[in-house]
């Protein structure tokens, strides 16, 4: 058992189910309609939890009603929420519509609380934990501030940095992490089509760092900080049921695995084994691992 922090998001998530994507400018009926807690730091604390280690939230909460389910099921998934900024306001929230055929799922965010600072940030002691994970936000320069600060006070302590949108300045993050975990959108933005390309890239601005990018249905590639390449196929389940929180759960089982000393073939097959399981199934409850299928 290892003790996590995450420094990121907690959200509402509203989920409609829907038998398919609609149309634009029609109006559909959902199958089903679920209330969770979402975020992507959130989430992957969630199955760090569940994999047996000892996990807190560095993020804001908003102080109301409508945060009751958000602080109930943190605490479900034993996840310490003392170091959370808590603000009057709504909570950030999240409408998701989850394709019933396809597993896939669109979102639209709304958010009006201010994002987690470096001022609460400095309040945390950084003695008791093994590793912290940062959610790369709109508050690059705040996580700047924080990843210095850890550098400074805790030179030894390990970090990750999930990149899943282009934001802002946030290549200024890159060269102070051991890990770096990016999406496939990510690529994209920046104009790699292929994911070698990318991470030799990704390289040129972390050179210290082991680099990962999840690419869908291919798996995932990773290039270790002596620039070997590494890749795992996907692993499918016997049916795609919902794909909301695929990604916060490869990253779990990929910072899992690290803290392990796995070898980084056997972290990108982790994460993707993990990814396929939780695609199989709703939710983010009871991520036992059955077998699954490689993508051939």
């Amino acid at each position: 058992m290892k003790h996590i922090l995450a420094v990121g998001n907690a959200t509402l998530d509203l989920i409609f189910a829907l038998e398919d994507y609609p149309r634009e400018d029609s109006e559909v009926r959902a199958q089903d309609m679920q209330m969770r807690r979402g975020g992507n730091a959130a989430n992957t604390l969630a199955v760090l939890s569940q994999l047996g280690h000892r996990c807190a939230l560095a993020g804001v909460l908003a102080d109301g009603a409508e945060s009751d389910l958000i602080l109930a099921d943190l605490a479900r998934h034993h996840i310490d929420t003392s170091a959370c900024q808590k603000l009057a306001g709504r909570p950030p929230t999240s409408c998701v519509l989850l394709n019933r055929r396809d597993g896939k799922r669109t979102i639209v965010h709304y958010r009006d609380i201010p994002e987690y600072s470096f001022g609460s940030f400095q309040q945390i002691r950084l003695a008791p934990w093994d590793w912290i994970h940062f959610e790369a936000r709109s508050n690059v320069g705040e996580l700047a501030c924080m990843l210095r600060h850890v550098r400074d006070q805790r030179p030894d302590l390990r970090c990750s940095l999930e990149v899943e949108k282009a934001r802002p300045w946030v290549r200024q993050l890159f060269p102070m992490v051991d890990v770096l975990l990016c999406s496939r959108a990510y690529a994209h933005a920046k104009g790699f089509a292929q994911p070698y390309p990318f991470l030799h890239w990704l390289r040129e601005q972390a050179p210290q760092a082991d680099l990962i990018v999840a690419w869908g249905e291919e798996g995932a590639y990773g290039l270790d900080r002596y620039d070997q390449q590494h890749h795992s196929p996907a692993f499918a389940p016997p049916e795609v049921k919902d794909t909301l929180g695929a990604g916060d759960t490869f990253n779990a089982a990929v910072i899992d695995a690290f803290l392990r000393d796995l070898t980084l073939d056997e972290i990108l097959q982790a994460g993707c084994h993990l990814a396929g399981v939780k695609c199989g199934q709703e939710g983010l409850d009871d991520l036992v691992a059955p077998k699954l299928h490689r993508v051939k």
